[in-house]
């Protein structure tokens, strides 16, 4: 199955076009999964010299790790100061130390190969919603206390006069986040697995998998791998291959929207180097790419409309917030699936002796997922219980088979909770 139409397969430099597994393979891992979770474990594991197959129903990418927002940040989905409420300050800074590594590891990876990947301009504001000064700035003095990140509060005057839109009032500069070309990654950080000796096909679905004596058997249409190891690393597509990971996995639906070129339009709203997300419950996130275009994510959803009608929706949402540009056109727009736990945090851990799961980055992966991918072969190579650091987490049950709509009901009160946080702040349009 081809790439989905997207900016990111618009672009893209070569595919890397492995092919499917047709014969019986010995190994010490087998890993499930082909997008930055399942990659990221399989180059984890080959550079600590341990022979890794990796199996990908469709191509490496292919799912939500290849058609993201493209930000690569430190953090979760969970806000990092409930975490330090939940766990105890020491257990959440190390959680988020494990972040600001993957970040650092990831840097090295691209060295050489920055200009196919990486944006040259770094940088995040987070922009807030609400008239909310006091508790912008207290969240910017609790973040760098605990965590050390050097966040830099914006008043109201500097973030209107960099992004022309009524919408915004105060906010903060994440300085160290990096906007990639989120294919052109996963793709190169599988050329680095293959160069290390790993194998990896595509198009190679897994039927099923099986415990034989002390080993597991992962069956395809045309062929098995016998491994001492396995690793879940589907995610949003985990599908019912594995009863256990499939019941706290809430596949859930996002978009993102590429405008077409702007020109000098772009200058009568943004006037500034940054991407930008806000702090709603179900908020947008944008970055400038290409000729000067938007690319503009956002929503969650069950549903899955048509391309005509996803663009109108997201150019809605858009036009929302930069009304000026009214008459712009999309040049494409898409969807695809993220997988969530109802903590949202990473699902990291080991179900039985040798089977392990990768999962549940919705939201936040292209950093976590090195995370994880390094967690699982330092536990499989070098017998590191960091791992057990997400423990507390665990596999909670999302709902299924009603878990979509639970999806789609959780984003409808998002929107209800912001609509009443604007109107406890007194805000007026």
């Amino acid at each position: 199955m081809k790439y989905i139409d997207s900016y990111y397969s618009r672009t893209l430099g070569s595919a890397l076009d492995a092919a499917p597994l047709d014969e019986d393979l010995d190994t010490q891992v087998c890993v499930i999964g082909g997008g930055l979770a399942g990659i990221s474990t399989a180059l984890g594991l080959t550079e600590r010299g341990v022979n890794c197959v990796l199996l990908e129903a469709n191509q490496v990418g292919w799912g939500a790790s290849g058609r993201n927002g493209g930000f690569v940040s430190c953090g979760f989905s969970q806000s990092a100061l409930k975490l330090a409420r939940l766990l105890g300050e020491d257990h959440a800074r190390s959680l988020y130390g494990l972040t600001s590594d993957a970040l650092a590891l990831i840097q090295k990876r691209i060295q050489g190969h920055e200009q196919s990947i990486q944006q040259p301009d770094t940088g995040t504001v987070t922009a807030s919603w609400f008239d909310d000064e006091s508790g912008v700035k207290h969240y910017v003095d609790e973040m760098n206390r605990l965590f050390d990140v050097e966040l830099e509060f914006w008043p109201r005057e500097r973030v209107n006069a960099s992004y022309l839109t009524e919408r915004y009032f105060d906010g903060f500069l994440k300085a160290t986040t990096k906007r990639f070309h989120s294919l052109e990654y996963v793709l190169h950080t599988a050329r680095m697995a293959l160069a290390k000796g790993a194998r990896l096909f595509e198009q190679t679905t897994v039927d099923r998998v099986v415990k034989d004596g002390q080993r597991w058997c992962v069956y395809t249409a045309s062929g098995k791998v016998s491994a001492d190891h396995v690793v879940y690393a589907c995610s949003g597509y985990i599908g019912n291959l594995q009863p256990a990971l499939s019941r706290a996995t809430l596949p859930v639906a996002t978009y993102v929207l590429l405008t077409e070129p702007l020109g000098d339009r772009l200058e009568q709203a943004i006037k500034s180097p940054y991407a930008v997300s806000d702090n709603r419950f179900s908020s947008n996130y944008y970055r400038v790419v290409g000729d000067k275009q938007l690319l503009w994510g956002g929503r969650v959803s069950m549903f899955h409309p048509s391309q005509e009608r996803l663009k109108s929706i997201m150019l809605g949402d858009l036009l929302s917030v930069y009304p000026q540009l009214n008459g712009i056109k999309a040049e494409v727009a898409w969807g695809g699936f993220m997988g969530y736990a109802r903590h949202k945090m990473p699902q990291i851990g080991q179900l039985k002796p040798g089977q392990w799961y990768c999962q549940g980055f919705g939201g936040h992966g292209m950093a976590t997922t090195t995370m994880g991918g390094e967690l699982i072969a330092a536990a499989i190579g070098q017998k590191d219980d960091r791992y057990r650091l997400f423990a507390p987490f665990g596999l909670s049950y999302v709902g299924k088979p009603f878990g979509p709509l639970i999806a789609q009901l959780a984003y409808w009160s998002y929107q209800l909770q912001d609509a009443l946080q604007v109107s406890r702040l007194n805000r007026k349009f």
